[in-house]
């Protein structure tokens, strides 16, 4: 009986270490919090009837690294677990809108990368939540990202192994309470990298809301002569042929840096509740990172003439 005092003032020690050593690892914005705030409603599951007024799109993550949650009368969708360190930060800030994290029934990611999926196996332990990834990226979550064409190798990148409960392809729906989510698979920057659009609702207008998975290419991605993942051009492409055309009002994405958020939340906060309604800066941005891409592509394919 004595002991547990020492046990539990190490196992305190311990997860403080933990936060500050990913504090030192990973840029500032990625842990620094961000207020949780409601981004739109939800429409009725039915014409005529009566909105849940708590049901909505809501931003739940820090101030870089965006976790989104879906709140409905039969439960919450959380998008984005981030990083191992990140879920007492997600889990503060859904509690702060009045919801029991305990609540969430299913985890959705963007991609399978360390910074929007190593908390995911702390979450389904926390929660019993089912996990829904899109079928590219299956192998990489449920390895831990051993597997991951690109950063398989770096430690830094690793994250707690994680089995997937239903394996989603593109077109799929994720559907609970009344909300429906589309899944759009918008490859290349992971072989299943995720864009997920849902239809909400503000001041009575239905809206479509988009939430970017990546288009990015990161430093050291081999575009041209990748024998790890020969289609990745083809998959980019793929993937912005896909997210030009869809129809876009409220711009997010699994960075708050893709959509403003930290410039468009003050203004929300001081009452534009339309300050996320953005179709022109989805279209800027989208073309802008195709350029980019573009770029890279014709600079490596120089590079091997």
């Amino acid at each position: 009986m004595k002991t547990r005092p020492f046990a539990a003032a190490i196992s305190v020690l311990n997860s403080l270490l933990f936060v500050f050593t990913a504090a030192a690892q990973y840029p500032a914005p990625w842990l620094r919090p961000f207020p949780a705030f409601r981004i739109a409603g939800i429409a009725p599951p039915s014409p005529g009837a009566t909105p849940d007024l708590r049901s909505g799109l809501y931003y739940v993550g820090s101030e870089d690294l965006a976790s989104y949650l879906i709140a409905t009368p039969k439960g919450l969708i959380l998008i984005n677990s981030s990083l191992e360190a990140s879920v007492p930060l997600i889990r503060k800030s859904v509690e702060s809108l009045g919801f029991r994290f305990s609540d969430i029934k299913i985890l959705l990611i963007s991609h399978a990368h360390n910074d929007h999926c190593a908390g995911s196996a702390q979450i389904i332990r926390l929660t019993k939540a089912k996990y829904y990834v899109m079928a590219g990226d299956v192998p990489v979550v449920e390895s831990g990202g051993k597997t991951d064409f690109q950063y398989g190798a770096e430690k830094l990148m690793r994250y707690p192994p994680t089995h997937v409960d239903r394996v989603l392809h593109d077109g799929d729906t994720v559907r609970l309470g009344g909300a429906v989510l589309t899944a759009h698979l918008t490859p290349g920057h992971t072989r299943g990298t995720t864009t997920w659009t849902m239809d909400v609702t503000e001041g009575g207008r239905m809206l479509h809301a988009v939430i970017v998975g990546s288009p990015n290419v990161n430093n050291g991605y081999k575009l041209v002569g990748n024998k790890v993942y020969p289609q990745i051009a083809a998959d980019y492409k793929r993937g912005f042929s896909v997210l030009k055309r869809l129809p876009c009002d409220i711009f997010l994405g699994a960075h708050g840096g893709y959509f403003g958020l930290t410039q468009k939340y003050p203004r929300w906060k001081n009452g534009d509740h339309n300050a996320f309604i953005d179709p022109a800066g989805y279209k800027a941005y989208i073309a802008d990172r195709e350029q980019a891409f573009e770029k890279e592509l014709q600079r490596q394919s120089a590079a091997r003439k």
